[in-house]
């Protein structure tokens, strides 16, 4: 969701960086920015506008902003409208710090309530305004910047990414609880941030902070305490993926670029996983994992419905298998009993997740992380982790992790159950990424969005593994066109949905194989076509249901298990050219952020 970035020790190209930072971290989603900058100085700088990081650098133009150290932030408004006065960072009543805040403080009524009737006032509706008043009443009592920046923090409630920057020092203080932030070393230079690519550019050494410590960074160099100020040790980690992966590379939007990197993805998820020679799969890391009595998986939006996928690739294998919702899970929770609960979270930050993980930590169940991002709160909570490799993604619309992720399910569920058609499904593995690039090469999907651009709703149905690849189709589709879209178990067509297709609903039916699945789908297209809507079918041509189809989404013909996987690229392709044909905001759609950390 909101984006930081900090920097101390680039001296006159702190703006420059900060500016720099905010523009990689426009993928999580926002909808205003702003900066400060401070040094050895008496004043704090800063500047913010409403919308998008354009306006911040407009505003900027003909403005003398001075100091070595500054931070940045891009805000998704939770409390307050987005508007000028709105944006981070916040100052207090003497401009003596700026504070910006990533997180919701949940007592902050209660603060300001306190804080406005002994004489502050507040230029803002936000609940992080509250901080910067908290340190300038500790300060007043003759606390140093830091010790005044813990006072606060021990005063606030919730979840939190927070950044403070002083007149009079060059130093940037952060600390975090729930919420990502993690530094970047340089030679000469130190960075703060909530994700890597605000920085990535100038350093690959990262350290992942952990809830509950402060970090000090100032020109000499950083520390990392807890909460009682004692030192941490902490290693940097070096990040794999290089810079020029967050650029296009020529393609016009972020999605449609990571749709094509997946062929790559895939084979780097497979990579050591999937013998190549062999019919077996190698996931060293859990050779002493005994195989579940039963899995809850936990996730939400794309996540989910890989959750879904997985669900059933256990349930196939023998395994009894549930996939919830992480919201619903952390707040009413089933009987875990000896269950291995499996959270799926792209990022790694995700809040309801990571609740809800913690919450079957909390009740004596093993957890495992399937998750893209290394070093990630996920990643370093649960017993296991299994990362799909996907390498970095930036548009807010899921793609080439989508795909990642069901095949890192596929791996999982082989290695741990050690049942199931293992030869046919670890063929099918081995030929995915080319089964991918095949429909990369042919699709017609810009054609078919042409034909439907006027639809008034569309209609995904699927069964068996493809029920939540038509879910995801579905999300793809409003997310990115904001056209209203939904996604069906094809059966259930008929207790109900069917009363809302007409001749200007078209629906994408998903029917591989000639199994009886997909037998059963084309009855339920049959029906369709009788209340005179157009058919897309997305199909390998097994089923016959081309017959009974306007237009046709050819995948190749595979094992139903990366069926999914290769009809799921047909729809992110119909998906995005029909959002592009509309001139919607492809890469940060409306109202939506791309790591969601407030539950």
């Amino acid at each position: 969701m909101c984006g930081i970035i900090g920097c101390v020790g680039r001296q006159e190209e702190t703006l420059d960086v900060l500016l720099h930072g905010l523009s990689k971290l426009e993928y999580r989603g926002y909808d205003s920015a702003g900066v400060a900058l401070a040094g050895k100085r008496d004043a704090v700088d800063i500047e913010k506008r409403a919308g998008k990081l354009e306006n911040l650098q407009e505003a900027l133009e003909g403005v003398e902003m001075q100091g070595t150290v500054g931070i940045g932030h891009t805000r998704w408004s939770t409390h307050g409208p987005p508007t000028d006065s709105n944006a981070h960072p916040h100052a207090d009543c003497e401009g003596q710090v700026a504070v910006l805040h990533n997180g919701i403080i949940e007592n902050f009524q209660e603060i300001r309530d306190e804080l406005v009737a002994s004489g502050h006032d507040f230029a803002s509706d936000t609940d992080t305004e509250v901080v910067p008043h908290l340190i300038e009443d500790a300060l007043a009592e003759g606390a140093s910047p830091e010790a005044a920046f813990r006072e606060a923090l021990s005063r606030i409630e919730g979840s939190y990414a927070i950044a403070a920057i002083f007149t009079g020092t060059e130093a940037a203080f952060c600390a975090r609880q729930d919420s990502p932030l993690v530094l970047g070393l340089d030679a000469d230079a130190y960075y703060l941030a909530s994700d890597v690519p605000a920085f990535r550019d100038y350093t690959d050494q990262v350290i992942y902070m952990e809830d509950g410590e402060v970090a000090r960074l100032d020109p000499d160099g950083w520390a990392v305490t807890d909460s009682s100020g004692a030192l941490v040790e902490k290693d940097p980690h070096v990040v794999e993926w290089d810079a020029k992966e967050t650029g296009k590379s020529g393609y016009d939007h972020y999605m449609i670029k990571e749709v094509h990197e997946q062929p790559r993805a895939l084979r780097e998820c497979l990579r050591g996983r999937v013998d190549e020679l062999g019919d077996q799969v190698q996931l060293e890391e859990f050779a002493g994992l005994a195989p579940p009595s039963s899995v809850q998986f936990v996730a939400c939006g794309t996540s989910y419905h890989a959750a879904l996928y997985g669900a059933q690739l256990f349930r196939e294998a023998g395994v009894p298998a549930q996939a919830f919702l992480a919201s619903e899970y952390r707040t009413s929770p089933p009987p875990i009993g000896s269950n291995l609960v499996i959270g799926i979270t792209q990022s790694g930050e995700t809040a309801d997740t990571l609740s809800a993980l913690r919450e079957a930590s909390r009740r004596g169940a093993p957890t495992l992380a399937v998750t893209n991002v290394v070093g990630s709160s996920a990643a370093r909570e649960c017993d296991h982790t299994l990362y799909i490799r996907a390498g970095p993604e930036i548009g807010v619309a899921a793609s080439k992790t989508f795909a990642s992720q069901l095949a890192a399910l596929n791996v999982l569920s082989l290695a741990i159950t050690r049942t199931g058609d293992s030869r046919e499904a670890i063929g099918a593995l081995r030929d995915l990424p080319s089964a991918v690039q095949e429909v990369l090469d042919e699709s017609t999907g810009e054609a078919v969005a042409k034909e439907y651009i006027d639809a008034d709703a569309y209609f995904f149905i699927g069964r068996g593994y493809q029920y939540p690849v038509a879910l995801e189709g579905a999300l793809k589709m409003k997310e990115i066109t904001y056209k209203h879209a939904e996604g069906f178990a094809a059966g259930e067509l008929k207790h109900g949905p069917l009363a809302l297709v007409t001749e200007r609903t078209p629906v994408i039916a998903i029917a591989v194989g000639d199994g009886d699945a997909a037998q059963k789908t084309v009855g339920n297209i049959k029906e369709v076509e009788a209340r005179n809507a157009s058919v897309i079918a997305v199909t390998d041509g097994e089923s016959g249901v081309e017959r009974y189809a306007d237009h046709v989404l050819p995948v190749p013909e595979s094992h139903p298990r990366t069926a999914a996987v290769t009809a799921s690229v047909q729809l992110q392709l119909l998906a995005y050219h029909s959002a592009a044909q509309l001139g919607r905001s492809i890469d940060k759609p409306r109202n939506l952020a791309k790591s969601v950390t407030v539950e």
